[in-house]
């Protein structure tokens, strides 16, 4: 029988081979994704007063079944995830599990790589140095070996042979002395290294288990999709603790009756996920706060009862009293109060500002500030002074609302580019004699404007047609002199008495008469606003008499 050729054994057709192929194409169509591997990035972060909305984006691969998103923060609120997905992919059902950072897997902390690498090169560092320690013991023992050798030679001719020259131990000193050199000076190098590496690992394990301590339980969530074609997948959810608060630089130029505004926020949390290279939003909404507010009671009028006797106590036993739902309200509005409020609003309820650049928060609660932008007012320069009480004048600016919105916050104060102390920016609350919608800002002591009280006046009486009365005569004077070299516009503020009762009398004259008796709507309180010129004195005074019933004993508060 003639045997095939080889060439003909190589191409002849194996009954295996269709079989071969179809297993391969079995295995690979198993091998096609149906779960996704979490991927997923935090793209956009919008900020509240104490939460914050996280928006992650996922990559799901075509042919996928389900996709997890683990480690998440455990301040997590769950009723607040919203998932949307191209239309590539049809969303199904999604599950969220709550579990323990050390059993979930993968929810190691970032910083672990890090901290083995410095602790694998400390390990390094202090084996090396053992291995010098080795060198430094067998140099001393060589030299020893070689001093002793030297003072007990014998004196036979083959000892004298084998004694070392002066030049070999001449040689060998000065080699001893090298690697001696060597070897101390690479010992402290070592050293050197070692404490900083120490140095280095030291905050990175704080943070590690501040971090751990934050995250000691971890929320999974599973989202069953179906994916016809690779796409991307968005989950946003809600988280507490979160926050950001509006702050001002306020720079005034006196000589030109401006203010320079620098709109700036401070951002800050502590969620247990470090915001990396995200969109930033901040928004003066409160999503945390109730829904609805506060309803009013019935109010009913009826006719007392007469006192009822006074009943047994009731069973120890006997379950306490509801709270009712108006009190329930009124804690949680007093658990959500927080300090951030804006009386402007944008956008229909809320106004938010929406960061250029891509910003990164740590999870440290580290204070992060933003510069939202800057707007140069004109303002109205005032040289307010109330010598009653101190005899100093103060520099005042007035600012009108300048467009868009402003946030009430903290404002540092500087004068000329001096710092001067800090102030609050708010257009929204009514300020110190500034006009409705506009704000004042104080920047510090006027030095070239002079102050001076003189000594109060004052007489005590009787009136009446037999005496009964009592009359009291109060008489405040004040100068003030400008050593500007140019004029200014001055206010002096003044508190007169008011009566709280109709038996007081109380009658006031002043000396020039004052803009104003109840400055900053506060009854009593006199305010003369006038200009003075460069180098010119003003004078003002206040008389007061008081007039009340000799049987009472008077109340004055100042």
């Amino acid at each position: 029988m003639i045997q095939p050729s080889l060439p003909s054994r190589l191409h002849a057709p194996h009954p295996l081979r269709p079989l071969c192929l179809v297993s391969i194409a079995l295995l690979c169509n198993a091998a096609l994704p149906s779960h996704a591997q979490d991927t997923s990035r935090i793209a956009r972060v919008t900020v509240y007063p104490g939460s914050a909305t996280v928006e992650r984006v996922a990559k799901v691969p075509a042919g996928a079944r389900s996709l997890t998103l683990g480690c998440l923060p455990a301040s997590l609120d769950a009723q607040s995830l919203q998932i949307n997905a191209d239309p590539a992919v049809r969303v199904g059902e999604f599950n969220v599990l709550t579990e323990d950072r050390d059993v979930a897997a993968g929810c190691a902390s970032p910083l672990d790589g890090r901290i083995r690498e410095l602790e694998d090169q400390i390990a390094g560092v202090k084996a090396e140095a053992s291995a010098l320690q080795l060198v430094d013991g067998y140099l001393r023992s060589v030299a020893q070996t070689g001093a002793g050798t030297e003072a007990a030679a014998p004196a036979t001719t083959a000892a004298r042979a084998a004694t070392p020259t002066p030049v070999q131990i001449t040689a060998t000193a000065e080699v001893l002395r090298k690697s001696g050199q060597d070897s101390a000076a690479r010992a402290h190098q070592l050293q050197r290294k070692q404490e900083a590496l120490e140095l280095a690992l030291k905050p990175l394990v704080a943070e590690r288990d501040r971090v751990a301590s934050q995250r000691a339980r971890v929320v999974t969530v599973t989202i069953h999709l179906a994916a016809e074609r690779e796409a991307e997948l968005r989950l946003s959810y809600q988280v507490r603790g979160p926050g950001w608060q509006p702050s001002y630089r306020a720079t005034l130029d006196a000589n030109k009756s401006t203010v320079l505004i620098e709109r700036q926020a401070l951002v800050a949390q502590n969620s247990g996920e470090d915001w990396g290279n995200v969109q930033l939003t901040l928004s003066t909404g409160q999503p945390g706060r109730a829904t609805q507010g506060r309803l009013p009671r019935e109010w009913t009028l009826d006719v007392a009862q007469p006192p009822r006797p006074m009943a047994a106590a009731a069973p120890a036993m006997a379950m306490a009293a509801a709270p009712s739902p108006v009190a329930r309200s009124r804690n949680v509005t007093e658990e959500d109060k927080i300090s951030f409020d804006v009386s402007t609003l944008d956008k229909g309820f809320a106004t938010e500002f929406a960061v250029p650049q891509r910003i990164t928060v740590p999870s440290s609660g580290q204070r992060v500030t933003l510069a939202l932008g800057s707007h140069t007012a004109p303002a109205t320069l005032i040289t307010r002074t109330a010598p009653a009480v101190e005899d100093a004048a103060y520099v005042v600016a007035q600012i009108a609302q300048p467009p868009g919105v402003w946030p009430a916050g903290p404002a540092g104060l500087y004068r000329d580019g001096a710092f001067v102390g800090n102030g609050r920016i708010d257009f929204g609350a009514p300020s110190a004699g500034a006009p409705a919608g506009s704000t004042s800002l104080s920047f510090g002591r006027d030095e070239r404007v002079t102050v001076r009280a003189e000594p109060v006046q004052d007489l005590t009486g009787s009136t009446g047609f037999t005496g009964s009365r009592t009359e009291r005569k109060t008489r405040r004077a004040y100068s003030v002199e400008n050593r500007h070299t140019t004029a200014i516009t001055l206010q002096v503020l003044h508190a007169a008495p008011v009566s709280r009762n109709e038996k007081i009398e109380v009658e006031s004259r002043y000396q020039p008469q004052p803009a104003e008796t109840a400055w900053n709507r506060t009854p009593g309180t006199a305010a003369w606003l006038q200009p003075l010129a460069a180098g010119a004195t003003a004078q003002f005074s206040a008389e007061h008499t008081i007039r009340y019933p000799k049987d009472i004993e008077l109340l004055e508060r100042q």
